[in-house]
This record gives structure tokens, C-alpha cells and sequence, in this order.
């Protein structure tokens, strides 16, 4: 007897992940996995999808994402559903929404400024955070990280100093619970406050308990403008010393003086995988960076506390000693930095800092610190610093993959608040029209392993980034002639066009081009390989 499928995708060109030249066939889907890739003609289906002209891929991979509270807030993913994101990694930059120690809760959930007012925050342990995500339903999958700087804020506060001996094991302890409750791996953002803090030999212990477990080390380096060279040596040294895969994070050549150096820091990763070190990274396909304007503002200011900032930002004195040291730093000139959002000013939105302090009179250093006290911290900013042919010369790169950087957002509601990187809505559609079909940097096939194969293979993802018979159901139909990101900087909530079908765990969750309102996504968490081999060890004895 004929199984009736689920859905059938009929004629579409098929680019199943792995790099290999497209080809024509049928999909069917049964039970949320893919029971067939051929010619299917006279199949009974449930449902049938006509794919003529349209290219059908895995569903992409966000191998860089910072959902992890958006997801909570609105859990139809609606800005990275719509661009084929079926996978979001999460907890990427140091910052994971667990664990969390109660003692320094609020003083944790300042990090995330308004949004920290539309959650319960009602979980501590980073289990219990991934079971309120599955538990509230969601329309992506999500593969969890451990942020370094949410672990050291949970002993440490935003202490500057190294961890006493206690300290460091309470760390390796959260670190192992973590991905007991499967974790991926852990992240750093090491030009952040904690983690900014921790010295290299305090992230190879971590890393250390990571690799116990199978996972990896992502990093947010430490720094990727003057000290971009040594900051991809530090992590490559980190994965080296611990036995972690390393994924270095957004890169990138930040500033005038720096561009060009892509060239040497991707020939340190080849080198890297030459001795065997996993070494790879991600990229967003934009010559513009984002984060929030007080990571402008030097690290030790940060110590105690976004309140703590707060107040040395009012002492003349110390504002003074700020202006010298931020005017020696990697800047990309206030000319270049886009005012992205903010609650209690919000008519500076869409305005340089140049712009924005000359309304006012100001000097543009006095204008940046009386702005981040009248917003508590919470601005986010867009920064121009980057040259296009670093940025194609990452993309096109082997060891690179695709990152959006970005959140799940919405044109409307919280999410659809000021003027946000476009990232967030249209890295993956723009990645296929403009370094695709445009300046041709990379093939069809080479785009979609970096967009699915090549991070589903990184996150050990065995049955996910492909089409085969035996894989998860997660897919996307595209039209490789229309699809386009539509997203700018100064009208970034628009959704991008040609993304016609995304089905998620078999489940259709865009249909020509719209939501379902489908919540079909799974947290998906590490098997810890460690445990595993532990476990088949006791039963041989």
C-alpha cells in the first residue's frame, strides 16, 4: 500500500546542503522527516506544493542569533521565519537569559533594558529556561549556547579580577549543568562587560569542561579592529589548549585603519586547521556593525554594574578621562554612528551622534554620556566601519558561515520599536541576491552549505542542513530570480521578498510568503557525548 505524505514538493530544483550541484526532483514529507527525494509523480499527499522555477533548500541555519528573549516575546520568529531561518543559535556574544543567580537578578536583567519588562524571568537554571521557551511554543528550532558573561555575572557580579579558586569551580559547575541541559557549547563576548573581565587562561578552564561534553566555544574576540589579529590568535589559542571547536563570531575588519586585515586572520584560521583545531566562523553580509552605545564607553567603567556606569558618567573628572581614552580607541567617527533605538529620545532615532549632538550643541562625547544616563544605558547604535571587499572576502571564504547577528522581530508591538539593523529581517535573502545572483562571490550550492550544511555539521546537527531521505522536515522554497532582502537602515521592519515556502518540522509555517501562525519548532538540545560514552562504558562492565 502507497503511504499518503503529508505534503509533496513537486519539480522543484533541489539544493540539498552539501555543496553538490542542484538537481531536479520531488520531496515528500511524512511525520515531520522527508521519506522521499525523487521522482514522485502520482504520490497521494495531503497536501501538494508546485515548485516549478523555485529552487528548494534545507531550511537555513542562523549560525548567530540573539532571540533568546525575543523568542519568549513573540514566539512566531516573525523577521527570521519569513527570510528562511528554521534553526536560530542562541545565546551567542557572552549573554544567555540563564543561569541566574538570585542575588544578582536585576542587576542581570538591566542587560536587557525594556525587553526585561515582558518576561516572567520565573526559571534560574539554564534547563529550566529551555523548557519555558519549548513549554510557550515556538516557531523556529533553537540550539541553545551558554553565555560566559550571564555564568560570570551569576558568581562574580561585574567584578574586575580574576575568580578565587571557588569562584572558578562554581563556574565550571553552571558550565556542566549546563550542558548537561543541553547547551551547545559556551560563548564569550569579550568586549563586554563581564567577560571582558576574564583573562585567557579563566576561558580555557571553561572550555576545558566543554569539551567533556562535546560541544564548542564560540567568541565574541576581543576586539576586531586594532587588536583583531591577536584577539583571533587568543581564540584560536583557547580551543587549541582546551580541545574545543572554535567558531569566532561576526567577522570582521572594523574600521579604516584595520580593513584589509581579513586577509591575515583568515589565513590564521587556515593555519589552525592545518594543526587540527576546528576553527571557523560566521558572517553577516553588511558593511555596518551593531551594539548598544555603552560598549563605547571603557571596560572599567562597567565594574559594578550598568548603575555603577551610570554614576561615574556624571563625575566630570571621569567623564573627562573617558573623552581621552575613546578618542585613542577604534571609533568609526560619530559621522558613522546611527542612532538605532532608545526610549526617552526618541527623535535622535535614524540621526548620526554627529547629527544628534549638534541639535543639541553639544560636543559629540558629552552628547554620548548625558544620552546613555537619560536612557539608563539602553541605546542601541549602528556603526559604518566596515569595507564591502573585507566582507565579500569573509563570505566567499571556505571556513565561513552565515550569521545574522540579529533578533526575531516584528513590524509592530515592543519588537517593532526604532530603527534596528536590518540583519534582523534580511541576511539570508540578501546574501542570495546580492552576493549570489549579483557579484556572483559564491554559487547557489556554496551559499546554501554555508546558510545549512556547513553549521548543521558545526553544531552536530546530523539530521538537520540537508536533504535526505531520513532528515528533518525543514525546508524552504525560494524563487532564486525574486528573492531579495528589502530591509534598510533608516526602514529596517519590512520583510524580504522571493521567500515563498518554510516548513519546520513538516509543519508549513510561511505559505506564499505569509505566517501560518504554525509554532511548530523544537528546542533542540547537545547529546552530550561524554555522557553517552560514560553510560556505554557502565553497561560494559
Amino acid at each position: 500500500m502507497v503511504s499518503t505524505f503529508d505534503i509533496l514538493i513537486k519539480d522543484g530544483l533541489v539544493i540539498d546542503g552539501t555543496g553538490r550541484p542542484g538537481f531536479k526532483a520531488d520531496i515528500a514529507i511524512k511525520d515531520g522527516k522527508i521519506l522521499g527525494v525523487g521522482n514522485l509523480s502520482g504520490s497521494p499527499s495531503v497536501r501538494t506544493i508546485d515548485a516549478s522555477g523555485m529552487v528548494v533548500s534545507p531550511g537555513f541555519i542562523d549560525m548567530h542569533s540573539h532571540s533568546d528573549v525575543h523568542l519568549l516575546i513573540n514566539p512566531l520568529a516573525e523577521s527570521k521565519i519569513r527570510q528562511g531561518v528554521t534553526t536560530e543559535v542562541t545565546g551567542n556574544c557572552g549573554s544567555s537569559p540563564a543561569p541566574i543567580a538570585e542575588e544578582n537578578l536585576e542587576l542581570f536583567k538591566r542587560r536587557y533594558g525594556p525587553l526585561a519588562e515582558e518576561i516572567p524571568w520565573d526559571w534560574r537554571t539554564f534547563g529550566e529556561y529551555l523548557d519555558r521557551v519549548q513549554g510557550n511554543g515556538v516557531a523556529v528550532n533553537v540550539a541553545p549556547l551558554q553565555g560566559h558573561g550571564t555564568i560570570r555575572i551569576a558568581v562574580m557580579g561585574y567584578d574586575n579580577r580574576r575568580p578565587t579558586s571557588t569562584e572558578m569551580k562554581k563556574m565550571q559547575d553552571l558550565v556542566a549543568e549546563g550542558m548537561k541541559a543541553g547547551a551547545f557549547g559556551l560563548s564569550t563576548g569579550l568586549i563586554y562587560p563581564p567577560s571582558c573581565y576574564a583573562e585567557t587562561q579563566e576561558l580555557i578552564e571553561l572550555c576545558r569542561v566543554v569539551a567533556r561534553f562535546g560541544g564548542y566555544y564560540s567568541s565574541h574576540i576581543r576586539g576586531e579592529g586594532r587588536t583583531l589579529i591577536d584577539a583571533v590568535k587568543e581564540a584560536i589559542t583557547i580551543g587549541e589548549r582546551a580541545g574545543v571547536p572554535v567558531e569566532i563570531s561576526h567577522h570582521k575588519a572594523w574600521g579604516r585603519d584595520n580593513w584589509g586585515k581579513v586577509k591575515e586572520t583568515l589565513k590564521l584560521i587556515e593555519e589552525a586547521q592545518s594543526r587540527g583545531v576546528d576553527v571557523t566562523c560566521d558572517v553577516y553580509p553588511y558593511t555596518a556593525s551593531s551594539t548598544g552605545l555603552g560598549a563605547s564607553i571603557s571596560p572599567w567603567a562597567h565594574e559594578g554594574g550598568i548603575e555603577k556606569m551610570l554614576e561615574r558618567l556624571k563625575d566630570p573628572e571621569t567623564r573627562l578621562r573617558l573623552k581621552r581614552e575613546m578618542e585613542a580607541q577604534d571609533q568609526a567617527g560619530w559621522d558613522k554612528v546611527l542612532i538605532a533605538q532608545c526610549e526617552e529620545n526618541r527623535d535622535h532615532v535614524g540621526k548620526t551622534i554627529q547629527e544628534a549632538a549638534q541639535s543639541r550643541g553639544m560636543d559629540p562625547y558629552d552628547f554620548v554620556f548625558n544620552l546613555l544616563i537619560e536612557e539608563k544605558g539602553s541605546v542601541a547604535t549602528v556603526s559604518f566601519a566596515m569595507h564591502p571587499e573585507d566582507v565579500a572576502m569573509v563570505i566567499g571564504h571556505p571556513v565561513s558561515m552565515i550569521g545574522s547577528d540579529g533578533y526575531s522581530l516584528t513590524p509592530y508591538g515592543i519588537l517593532g520599536k526604532g530603527k534596528p539593523h536590518p540583519r534582523s529581517y534580511g541576511t539570508f535573502p540578501r546574501v542570495l541576491a546580492k552576493y549570489v545572483r549579483e557579484e556572483g562571490v559564491l554559487s547557489p550550492e556554496e551559499a546554501v552549505y554555508k546558510m545549512t550544511g556547513l553549521p548543521a555539521r558545526k553544531l552536530g546537527l546530523k539530521d538537520r542542513g540537508i536533504i535526505a531521505e531520513g532528515a528533518c522536515g525543514d525546508l524552504v522554497i525560494f524563487d532564486p530570480s525574486e528573492v531579495e532582502d528589502v530591509a534598510t537602515f533608516q526602514e529596517p521592519h519590512q520583510y524580504p521578498k522571493g521567500i515563498e515556502y518554510v516548513i519546520v518540522n513538516g509543519r508549513i509555517v510561511v505559505e506564499e510568503g505569509e505566517h501560518t501562525g504554525a509554532k511548530p519548532g523544537k528546542v533542540l538540545r547537545k547529546r552530550a557525548t561524554m555522557l553517552k560514552r560514560c553510560l556505554q562504558e557502565s553497561m560494559s562492565r
